[in-house]
């Protein structure tokens, strides 16, 4: 007859390989057979995943703010001329409506981050600062506000189309000499001279659009992140009246 194992403490129990396969099967077995009775996870609301940030030291209002930062639209590819970046924007959905004196606290922010003074338009419900092809829009929602931002470099294409015409005027000299048989000093002088002018004139126009298309987009998502933080607390309440003094009655007069 076999002798009976101990499970205690001393001394602690070996098992075989056998016997070591067969309890991870089991356990394997038993992990399935929890998953598939328990009920699909449904996600975790901002509470929970607020209070499990809070465990692992992290403020509550930074997880609320990366939580909301889900639901903003995703930057739009920029606007690209022969591959380069001619146009940049971005979309931000506030929480609630700027009040008056925030939207023109923005106003003289962009101002200032633009360096241009810029022009002021109301339309109704919407509003809207332009400094030429930057666009600053606030629109209404069912919630709060849309603001739209967008701009476009005006004179990096009408430089780069230029440059590419007169390119185009500096072959012409080099194709008709092929064609013909003929070369002669002076015209491919002539050709290659618009052809440094040309290249000289693209360059002008497509150099600068990187680092110019970058500049604007941290601007842009820097006055997005301004806002986000504006509007996630209540609009500041308007300063109270002082009581105004009952009227005064009208002295007796005798008679």
């Amino acid at each position: 007859m076999p002798q009976r194992r101990s499970f205690g403490m001393t001394p602690e129990r070996r098992f075989s390989d056998d016997e070591a396969a067969a309890i991870f099967d089991q356990a394997a077995r038993a992990e399935q057979r929890v998953r598939s009775e328990a009920p699909h996870a449904e996600g975790m609301t901002l509470t929970q995943l607020q209070d499990i940030g809070r465990e692992a030291g992290i403020p509550a209002h930074l997880v609320a703010a990366a939580a909301k930062s889900l639901d903003q639209p995703a930057p739009g590819a920029p606007r690209r001329f022969l591959g380069l970046p001619i146009g940049v924007g971005r979309t931000v959905e506030l929480d609630r409506k700027l009040t008056d004196p925030e939207w023109e606290q923005l106003v003289g922010e962009l101002r200032e981050i633009f360096e241009a003074r810029g022009a002021v338009r109301y339309d109704g419900a919407f509003r809207q600062w332009t400094n030429g092809n930057l666009q600053i829009l606030l629109e209404p929602t069912t919630t709060g506000h849309r603001v739209r931002m967008r701009t476009t470099n005006g004179g990096a294409r009408p430089l780069m189309t230029a440059g590419l015409a007169v390119i185009g005027f500096g072959l012409l000299p080099a194709l008709i000499s092929a064609v013909t048989g003929g070369f002669e000093a002076s015209t491919i002088g002539v050709g290659a001279m618009l052809l440094f002018t040309g290249a000289g004139t693209f360059a002008v126009g497509a150099l600068r659009l990187p680092s110019w298309a970058n500049r604007r987009q941290q601007q842009m998502d820097a006055i997005a992140e301004r806002l986000l933080l504006v509007t996630r607390t209540p609009p500041p309440e308007p300063p109270a009246l002082p009581p105004s003094a009952p009227p005064s009655l009208p002295a007796a007069t005798g008679e």
